[in-house]
């Protein structure tokens, strides 16, 4: 049955060119918020072992990573902003490489789905209008409902594009392979594109053109610093997550890829998770011109077709490799995958993280 399997999933497994790096396979590690940082929300020694034990993957992307104090959103996420945050993902990036392993880190602002108590000075957090989400923020002191967010000024735009360009560089001084953009999940520059969070009249607003605004320009400044061939651009367009909505979806993420194919990215990776049974995501993956990478629920099967027809050229597994720090020789061999303890998804110490078995290690 390995062999089936093996022969079956054969092209998952080949390498593959992905900007300016060579990956050993297309089974890329998707970021994965664990809340695991230590002091100074700088990433630490364990941090370094999860992401060594993940190194068989052909791309780690990093869990999201805060690219400036305004954009924390979660207690114990890691930071890229400071020299300890920096220093600390160094080690990380050194285990990983010493493995054989390549890793991107990825650029996070969250805008409003953040609380005071993570802001500098108590702050409102920042957002494109001041659109209150439903639902509770993360805080030390447990949930707590989220704050109406303060609209950004039209002149300090340019600072949050700053702060991205500025964890760009950050990060190849850490040594990373490259940096993924998140423009998912209900984040500041998912909120700029979305019009359920984006009631702005300006030059950010209303038109798909200015609500891509933020996203050309955050493109642009990291591909002055890092290269567009070391950018992944991350999407979620049919996700309702954080409370986000859009008047017309499949027309707003279609313009934004088409817009993003001009780039010469390393890749665009979409989140598949939809709330919205009719978006065509074949739509969009023909609307983009370069690398594709996809992610929600793929299994062996699902995988293999998706690059069998040149529909994907990665995909991206999430859960499954918190269980399975070999998940790659796993899929390879057929083995059985181990079930994650959700209970250990978010917080804590090495159980749950570091503790999981290889196959070899189980026997």
């Amino acid at each position: 049955m390995g062999a089936t399997n093996e022969a079956a999933g054969a092209k998952l497994f080949e390498p593959c060119q992905l900007g300016a790096i060579r990956l050993s396979n297309r089974i890329v590690m998707a970021p994965m918020t664990r809340n695991r940082a230590g002091p100074g929300d700088a990433p630490t020694e364990i941090n370094a072992e999860y992401y060594r034990q993940r190194a068989g993957a052909g791309l780690i992307i990093s869990e999201a990573s805060q690219v400036s104090e305004q954009a924390k959103g979660y207690p114990h996420t890691p930071g890229n902003f400071t020299a300890e945050q920096v220093g600390g993902w160094r080690r990380v990036t050194e285990a990983v490489h010493d493995a054989g392993g390549r890793m991107f880190l990825q650029l996070w602002h969250v805008g409003r789905i953040s609380h005071p108590s993570h802001q500098p000075g108590g702050g409102a957090p920042v957002a494109p209008s001041a659109v209150r989400p439903k639902g509770d923020a993360v805080t030390l002191s447990g949930p707590q409902p989220f704050a109406t967010p303060r609209a950004l000024h039209v002149d300090e735009i340019g600072g949050v594009v700053a702060q991205f360009a500025q964890g760009a560089k950050n990060a190849l001084a850490a040594g990373f392979d490259g940096v993924e953009l998140h423009a998912a999940n209900g984040y500041l520059i998912d909120q700029f594109l979305r019009s359920g969070a984006n009631l702005r009249d300006d030059a950010y607003g209303g038109s798909h053109e200015n609500r891509a605004r933020l996203l050309i320009q955050i493109v642009e400044a990291v591909s002055d610093v890092a290269g567009a061939e070391r950018i992944s651009v991350r999407l979620s367009p049919a996700s309702g997550f954080n409370d986000m909505s859009d008047d017309d979806p499949q027309a707003l993420f279609e313009y934004a890829a088409a817009r993003l194919s001009g780039y010469g990215l390393a890749c665009l990776h979409v989140v598949e998770e939809s709330v919205l049974p009719d978006f065509d995501f074949e739509a969009l993956r023909r609307a983009f011109r370069g690398r594709y990478m996809v992610n929600g629920g793929y299994d062996l099967a699902r995988a293999e077709a998706a690059i069998a027809t040149g529909y994907a050229d990665l995909v991206s597994f999430g859960a499954p490799f918190i269980s399975n720090p070999d998940l790659v020789e796993r899929l390879r061999r057929g083995a059985p995958l181990a079930k994650g303890d959700r209970a250990s998804f978010y917080g804590g110490d090495e159980r749950g993280y570091t503790d999981y078995p290889t196959l070899a290690a189980a026997g």
